[in-house]
């Protein structure tokens, strides 16, 4: 992919244009960078706790999502739209305060379906959890 305007946004956490929700802004989803090759984003442990204090694997679950996300509706646009099909993460270790950050690259980038591999690290860098997040690629929605 180049990385002309067309597939690459910078992102800065007051203004996530196209990418906000109500979920990413509930979580404090933070994104870094986005292009279709590269997605980073960050989201703070505290607020998205399980009942032991840990970071929730379903937050770390939300983040990959909302950044594998990001990178095929980027990788799709401005034609298709991406809707997320199939999502899997294993959690290598518990996070109990500060942030994390999740990085979303690219497995597969077709006409129909993007694959992304998202690798969520903490503060020391070390790996928490690894998701790979596919979704399905459709014609976009006439909006006239």
């Amino acid at each position: 992919m180049d990385s002309d305007s067309s597939t690459q946004l910078q992102c800065e956490s007051a203004d996530l244009g196209p990418f906000a929700s109500a979920l990413v802004d509930r979580l404090g989803i933070n994104l870094v960078k986005a292009t279709a090759q590269c997605v980073v984003g960050t989201m703070p442990v505290e607020g998205n706790t399980q009942p032991y204090g840990l970071l929730h694997g379903g937050a770390s679950l939300a983040l990959a999502e909302t950044l594998g996300s990001v990178g095929a509706m980027l990788h799709a646009a401005p034609d298709r739209i991406a809707l997320g099909i199939d999502i899997n993460a294993t959690h290598h270790r518990a996070v109990g305060s500060g942030s994390v950050t999740g990085v979303a690259t690219p497995v597969h980038l077709g006409r129909s379906a993007a694959t992304y591999e998202i690798v969520i690290s903490d503060e020391q860098d070390r790996r928490v959890c690894s998701a790979r997040l596919t979704c399905m690629l459709r014609p976009a929605p006439d909006t006239n």
